[in-house]
């Protein structure tokens, strides 16, 4: 398996997982690059470089590749395979979102606790999940094997928020705030800027629109 790959191939894999999770209730036994490149409207050599940078075995020809041992490489290469422990803090309306949502474990990620600032907040549970003061994760990460953390908190102290959770020993930072944060070279961030998605999605629906009505 190629572990040098794009993240635009990263992007991809989640959807070819999807797509063959649905093939295997089917029934399906084996799928051609052609096939999939097909259904997810994709180039057919795109598909074929992505699949085979991941596939622990070469596709046959006129046969392509088993699906189940297709689906066991992707989820072994995505680290599906392997529970994570995280953590979400900023318990507002996506913290609880993210706490009620119980759909990650089947990708690997499971979110244990919360933390916030709000004394409305701390010390309830939801979804079975304990919320504490934010003044005492320290205590709570310390000697634990939670590495992960999923960050909403207000924008105007995200960094300082972040800056707290490297130092207490979280190493990867899903940060759902719409500001770019520091951080070290040891620590791994995804920004998920949603207004930054919602207006590329919304510049692309008026391109189309405009063109239905010329």
């Amino acid at each position: 398996m190629d572990e040098n790959v794009s993240n635009r191939q990263l992007e991809r894999y989640p959807m070819y997982l999807s797509h063959l999770l649905m093939l295997s209730e089917a029934g399906v036994v084996n799928i051609s690059a052609p096939t999939i490149a097909a259904a997810l409207h994709l180039n057919v050599e795109q598909v074929r470089k992505d699949l085979q940078a991941v596939s622990s075995s070469e596709g046959k020809p006129k046969f392509g590749r088993n699906v189940e041992e297709l689906i066991a490489d992707l989820k072994k290469f995505l680290g599906y395979n392997e529970t994570n422990k995280a953590i979400v803090v900023g318990v507002g309306h996506l913290g609880q979102a993210f706490l009620n949502y119980s759909g990650f474990t089947r990708y690997g990620l499971d979110i244990v606790m919360g933390f916030d600032i709000d004394p409305l907040i701390v010390g309830s549970e939801i979804n079975g999940k304990p919320i504490y003061s934010l003044d005492e994760i320290g205590k709570y990460l310390a000697d634990s094997d939670i590495k992960i953390a999923v960050l909403t908190t207000p924008q105007g102290v995200a960094q300082e928020v972040s800056d707290v959770l490297t130092k207490n020993g979280i190493r990867g930072i899903w940060n759902f705030t719409p500001i770019h944060l520091s951080h070290p070279l040891n620590v791994v961030v995804e920004d998920m800027n949603l207004a930054s998605s919602l207006a590329k999605f919304s510049h692309r629906l008026q391109i189309l629109l405009k063109k239905e009505k010329s």
